[in-house]
Order: structure tokens, then sequence, then C-alpha cells
């Protein structure tokens, strides 16, 4: 490409130097021309002038008198009537400039002036031109490679950058070159990058939410799968296939819901339902895990409240919960149902040592873990809460009390509104 501009600006500038020299070559050479002859019309005029002087006053005409009147390099002959030609300088040979005039009293005059100091005057000129035809020539080819550099660099730049988005690697350059069509395509690939960045970034951390949020529903399908193979009752079999059953139905929802987040995350399931069925089912769902670890998992407080939000989000924020009481928790994990202001909150807690005071309020951050887990399971826990409007906080580090703050409609006046204990 930079052999090409600079081709091309110096096809150019040449074009421009041949019709334009051509012309001023020509315009020169006759105006040289022209003022030469001009300049012998003027001395034949001058010259004729002073013989009619000196005859008007009757005294003589020689070539020693009019040889000071005439230049060095011209050749001049006086011709009187009734007298020898007087001739002053060398008489010329070849081409030569000449001009005659009359006088008053009849004499003729006749200059001459070689061609030659013409050609030489002209030569002079036309050296002139040359080289400042070639100073322009080099000023261009410079200004060519300049702007070819200026142009091609920035390309293979732009070329870079793009090979760069097309392997995979989306940081943006934030180079400019102040050229502002190039300008305009390198914000273009910076926003490009920016967008790939974005879109790689929340490609990760679905794939990390899903895992994440898979796992849990499938632990809990693999105990009730191997408390069927552990038991010979079929009543018992009939019961945790049900079970077994329902968190299949959990599980399919979880997957629809994260499909559906990657499509579009603002959209939302958000409905009535009832608390005491979720919590319900979370209990049924692990306490054959509790009780494996020598463990109780139990409920208490308001009965019968209803929230706003996705059942299913819900039940996974209280599952991961309940998972985290499993494996860093310790005592009974115990479950408890309240109501402020217009809010519904499901407390879980533990008998367990807590969070450590190093982490904190940072708990909730990603790859943030008190022992060696993904660091995860919270952060995903309070994405989904916050999904349809609710919150998720942690309300006291020791013993570790994480609330779940959840919106709720007006209650009806047929619900009992007291402090019962939940059926266990």
């Amino acid at each position: 490409m930079r052999r090409r501009l600079i081709q091309s600006t110096l096809a150019v500038v040449l074009v421009v130097i041949a019709v334009f020299g051509v012309s001023l070559v020509i315009v020169e050479t006759r105006t040289i021309s022209n003022s030469a002859q001009e300049r012998v019309d003027s001395e034949a005029i001058r010259l004729a002038g002073i013989v009619d002087s000196r005859l008007f006053a009757a005294e003589d005409v020689t070539g020693e008198i009019l040889r000071d009147q005439v230049a060095q390099e011209r050749y001049a002959v006086i011709r009187i009537p009734g007298k020898d030609p007087i001739e002053v300088g060398t008489r010329l040979s070849g081409e030569v400039i000449s001009s005659t005039q009359e006088g008053e009293e009849g004499e003729t005059v006749t200059v001459q002036e070689p061609r030659s100091s013409v050609t030489r005057e002209v030569g002079r000129t036309l050296l002139i031109i040359g080289l400042v035809a070639l100073l322009a020539v080099i000023a261009a080819v410079l200004l060519a490679i300049r702007q070819a550099n200026k142009l091609a660099s920035p390309l293979t730049d732009l070329a870079e950058t793009a090979e760069r988005l097309g392997s995979g690697d989306p940081r943006p350059r934030h180079k400019r070159y102040g050229v502002p069509e190039l300008d305009r395509v390198a914000d273009v690939l910076d926003s490009s990058a920016e967008r790939i960045a974005r879109m790689l970034t929340a490609e990760r951390r679905l794939a990390a939410d899903a895992s994440h949020q898979l796992r849990t529903p499938l632990t809990a399908l693999s105990m009730r799968l191997e408390e069927i193979t552990l038991t010979d009752d079929p009543d018992t079999v009939k019961e945790e296939a049900n079970v077994a059953l329902t968190q299949v139905e959990r599980l399919t929802d979880v997957v629809e819901r994260l499909l559906t987040n990657s499509r579009d995350p603002r959209a939302g399931n958000a409905v009535t339902f009832d608390l005491d069925e979720v919590i319900q089912q979370q209990l049924a769902e692990w306490r054959p895990a509790y009780r494996s670890a020598g463990r109780a998992i139990v409920s208490s407080g308001k009965r019968h409240l209803t929230a706003v939000g996705t059942p299913g989000a819900v039940a996974q924020v209280l599952a991961a919960l309940i998972e985290n009481s499993l494996m860093h928790g310790g005592g009974t994990v115990a479950l408890r149902t309240r109501v402020t202001g217009n809010q519904a909150v499901i407390e879980v807690t533990d008998e367990g040592p807590g969070v450590p005071a190093d982490l904190g309020a940072r708990i909730f951050e990603r790859t943030i873990s008190g022992r060696n887990s993904t660091g995860i399971g919270l952060a995903v826990a309070r994405d989904l809460a916050e999904a349809d409007g609710g919150r998720l906080e942690m309300l006291q580090a020791q013993p570790p009390v994480f609330g779940l703050f959840l919106s709720r409609t007006p209650l009806r006046s047929s619900l009992v509104d007291d402090d019962e204990p939940m059926v266990r």
C-alpha cells in the first residue's frame, strides 16, 4: 500500500509539473525573445536620435563617435544618404535579432544582436525551472512517504486489532491516529472489543452459575436415589420416587430459568406464592443429608405467609443457604419466617462458628470463600434474590444468620397472623 500511495502521489506531481512546466517554458521563452527584440528596437531608436541631432547640428558622424553608444555584443550600421555606411562593432554571423529605424534626416540605423544571448537566457530560465521541478518532485516524494506511513501504519494496526478480536483477544487498544476516518474505525473496533469482552464474561459467568445451580438439585436427587436403593419397602420406594420426580421438575425449572436469563436477563416470572410450600419442600429434600451428617434441620415462625417472586429461584436461594450451613456450619440449622413492613423475611441460621471476621460483607463477592469451595454460591443466591426485587443479606456473622427479604402481598383476612410454629 505504501508503494501504491507513493507512486500515485508522484504520478500526480509529475503530471502537474509536466503541464505547468511546459507552459511556463513556452511563456518564458516568448517573454525573453520579446524582451530581447524590444531592447534592440530601443537601441536602434536611441542611436537614430543621436545621429539626427548631430546631422541637424552639422556635426560629423563617425564610427569612433558612435562606438560608445552601442553595446559591446551588438553590431550597428548607419547609412546616411550621400555617404559611406558607418559600421559600429563587429559584424555578426549566424542568427541575429535585428531592428532598423529611419531618422528624420533620411538616415537608416540598423542594430543587430546575436540570438545566442537569448538562447543563453532561455537556458538559464530552463535550468531554474528544472531545479524547481526537481525540488518539487523531492518534496512530493517525501510528502508521499510521510502520508503513506501515516495511512498505512494505522491500517496495519487496525488489521492487527481485528485479527486479535477474531482470535479471541477482546482487549481494546484505545489508540488513535489523527485521521477522522481511521479514528472512526478504531472507535468501532474498540466498542466491538468491549462488547465481546462483556459477552465472554457473561458466558463464563453463566457457565459458572449454571454448574453451581445445577449441582445442588443433582446432589439432592442423588441422595433420594440412594434412599431408594437402600430400602426394600415398596411404600418407601414410591414415596422417595415421588420426591425424586418433584426434584426432577425443579431441576427442569432451573435449566429453563438459566436459559431464559441467558437470552434476556430482564425476563422475570415473579408470582405470588406460598412460602410454606417452598420451605417444606426444602426441609424434605435436605433432611436425609442432615440426618446422614448427624444433624437436624427445623423451621419456625409465622405461617401462611405469601411473597412475590419466582418460587424456583427462592428455592434455589434457600438451597444454597442450607447447603452452605451443611458444608461450613454446625449443629441444628433453623429456618425462621417473620414479617417486617411489607416484606416477608426467611432467616437461615446454624450453630457453627460463623463467618470469619476478615470476610465480613465480602462473603457475597464471587470467588470469596471461607474454605476451599468455588466461592460463587452466595453470589449466585444474591443475584437470584435481586432478580425478582428481593434481597439477601448477612444479618449476623457469629453465629451466622442470613436473611432473604421478599416483597409480600397484603394478607387476606382468612389467613392466620400468629407466631405458631410451622409443621415440621
